[in-house]
């Protein structure tokens, strides 16, 4: 007996009808937005070599990977991460394209997500990726269109900005093993900020130390950079808070001050950011539905060196929010049909030829299975068509009966 042949593996779910078309209308919405703004689609493969993520900053712990091998033996992983194949391309298929390259995808990655998480492990995601530019316009440009995203999504949203070079200076500061290092980023990022004060507290106070006690606090708007000044001292701290205000205040002038936050104590799953990070949350959902930042070193590991940024929409976390609202504002419905077409026997060929003239008028016409022309009214009654269009004489009976005089 199967004992898994009706269920779907964990992480994993049917996407059913309603849900089919609003997720169809977001993915058609993000990529009209990006192919506006000069972006064009890439498509990498579902499988891809696991060295292609066995990288020097090792962003994906192998146990969070879907593995399995190809017909040489082989390793080969489900595509844990779509910023990672697209490096790969442009360091080797797109290594001779003039720069600034513009790529925009829609694709899904395959996370083994902690168990009890209530995480999906099937992500849809779109997105877009700059390559060749590390400078302020382009940032500002992947912001700009990750504020449009957003509003495609849903009227209530947040931005998050921050920097991944503040928390790496604190780490590079921080007087402790790679190991304690690796936890408090793990607290950090989990937000589990009694067990990052308990492993603090067995370290030497130090301006460092106290800093990241402070990082829960260093959220909010323009005065967590006065803050976070005062917390912090040197060069490379006023370096980065400066390129992060500066960038904060030209995202306001077009975002409006109460939509964008900042948050120096953000940080991504993935390891490989290096200057500007961004998060985008909607209202009803407590997990970020867009994410991404500068990344200026991961094409480099595959021997092109050249900047780039971007971000990713989950796809399925919008489609959740924006099934909630519709349910809390008006049931989602299904399409319904303008025009049903029964055809007598002999007469089915005509039925579909009289059913794509219907289409081609941009009228949703369905095809009658029923025996009987009574049955299909009924039909047509229970499912709200509004018209029934019989086909009774097939076009070779009548050219037969026009031959006859009749």
């Amino acid at each position: 007996m199967n004992k898994y042949d009706r269920i779907t593996p964990e992480g994993t779910r049917d996407a059913l009808f309603a849900e089919c078309t609003l997720r169809r209308q977001i993915e058609n919405r993000l990529h009209g937005l990006f192919t506006a703004r000069g972006y064009s689609e890439i498509i990498t493969p579902t499988l891809e070599f696991y060295d292609v993520f066995n990288r020097d900053t090792q962003p994906f712990p192998q146990e969070h990977m879907y593995k399995l091998t190809d017909a040489k033996g082989r390793l080969m992983v489900l595509r844990p991460d779509n910023t990672v194949p697209i490096a790969r391309v442009c360091a080797t298929r797109l290594r001779t394209a003039a720069l600034p390259l513009r790529l925009c995808y829609q694709q899904n990655i395959h996370v083994i997500s902690p168990t009890l998480k209530g995480r999906d492990d099937e992500i849809s995601q779109a997105g877009i990726e700059l390559i060749g530019s590390d400078s302020r316009m382009a940032d500002l440009e992947v912001v700009a269109a990750a504020v449009d995203a957003l509003q495609a999504c849903g009227e209530e949203y947040t931005l998050e900005l921050g920097n991944a070079a503040f928390f790496r200076t604190l780490m590079q500061q921080l007087s402790a093993s790679d190991e304690i290092k690796d936890t408090i980023r793990d607290c950090i990022e989990g937000k589990n900020y009694p067990a990052l004060n308990d492993l603090l507290d067995a370290l030497p106070e130090s301006e460092t130390v106290k800093t990241l006690r402070m990082l829960p606090r260093l959220f909010g708007g323009e005065e967590v950079f006065d803050r976070a000044a005062a917390l912090c001292s040197g060069d490379a701290f006023r370096a980065i808070l400066g390129e992060l205000h500066s960038l904060w205040q030209a995202v306001v002038q077009f975002a409006g001050a109460d939509r964008v936050k900042v948050d120096l104590g953000m940080m991504h799953r993935t390891d490989y950011y290096t200057g500007m990070i961004l998060r985008g949350y909607l209202s009803g959902y407590g997990e970020e539905i867009l994410s991404g930042g500068r990344y200026d070193n991961l094409i480099a590991e595959f021997g092109y060196d050249v900047p780039a940024t971007g971000f990713a929409v989950n796809i399925d976390a919008v489609v959740k929010v924006l099934s909630r609202q519709q349910q809390t504002e008006a049931p989602a419905t299904l399409p319904v049909s303008n025009v049903l077409i029964w055809a007598a026997k002999g007469c089915e060929a005509d039925a579909v030829e009289a059913a794509r003239n219907l289409r081609g008028k941009g009228l949703i016409v369905e095809h009658s299975l029923s025996e009987t022309l009574e049955e299909a009214k009924q039909y047509a009654a229970a499912h709200g068509i509004d018209s029934v269009l019989p086909i009774e004489i097939s076009r070779q009976q009548m050219q037969a009966d026009c031959g006859k005089g009749v």
